[in-house]
Formats: C-alpha cells, structure tokens, sequence
C-alpha cells in the first residue's frame, strides 16, 4: 500500500485573489532589480571573490611548501627551535584575522551604508503599506 499521492502533469492553478504577501514580493523584487542593489552586489563580489582566491593561493603555497620542500619549511630561524613551517603556519592565523579585519572596515564603509539604505527604503515602503490594526 502506498501512501504516495498521484502526480499531475499540470503546476496548481493560480488563486484568482492575490496573497497577502505578493506586493511585498514585488517590492523586495524591485529591490533586487534595482541599480543600487546590482552595485552593492558589485562592490560585495569585487572584494570577497579576489581576497578568497589570495587566501587559498596562500594556504595551497604553505601546504605545497610542508609537503614537497621540507628541507626549506625545516630550515631554523633565529638560531632556535622555531623553523620556517612554523612561521608559515602562525602566518596563517595572522593573514585570516588580517582578512577579517579588511572584511569589517570595507563593510562598514562601502557596504553597510548602502545596505542601510535600501532597507530603511524597504522598511517605509512596508510600513506605508503593511497591515492596518
């Protein structure tokens, strides 16, 4: 016995009465077509797609680096028992919290301000045609 339903070749009909929620849709869809939406999205991708490619570019050099040139990465410095794998390796917490810290002051100033923007427009036109109770 199954408890699965027939399937229909045709998608459900459409409700000849529009949802609450549609002309929210609209808007947030306007929204997303908008010109300063697109820049937002620019701006976002400009700086996230080429720090990413840096960061793996960096993290694939230090484990090529462990895994092919050991004599290199066991190379002491400083006349110690610190080596050069080491370095690379705490270098690496530095250029995440490094990349962090980029991340927040360009948010802050190229992000945030436009993504404030857009929402405070949303918020107006949603409160201007939200319910009324």
């Amino acid at each position: 016995m199954s408890t699965d339903t027939p399937a229909s070749d045709k998608p459900p009909a459409a409700s000849p009465t529009p949802a609450s929620g549609d002309s929210t849709a609209e808007r947030y869809l306007a929204v997303q077509r908008s010109d300063e939406f697109a820049g937002l999205r620019r701006s976002l991708r400009g700086f996230i797609f080429p720090m990413t490619v840096a960061f793996f570019l960096w993290y694939a050099l230090y484990v090529i680096l462990c895994a092919y040139a050991r004599d290199f990465m066991g190379t002491r410095l400083f006349d110690s028992n610190i080596n050069v794998a080491l370095v690379f390796g705490l270098l690496q917490f530095v250029s995440t919290f490094l990349i962090a810290w980029l991340y927040a002051r360009f948010a802050d100033r190229r992000i945030d301000p436009v993504a404030d923007r857009i929402r405070a427009e949303m918020g107006e036109v949603t409160h201007e045609h939200g319910p009324r109770g």
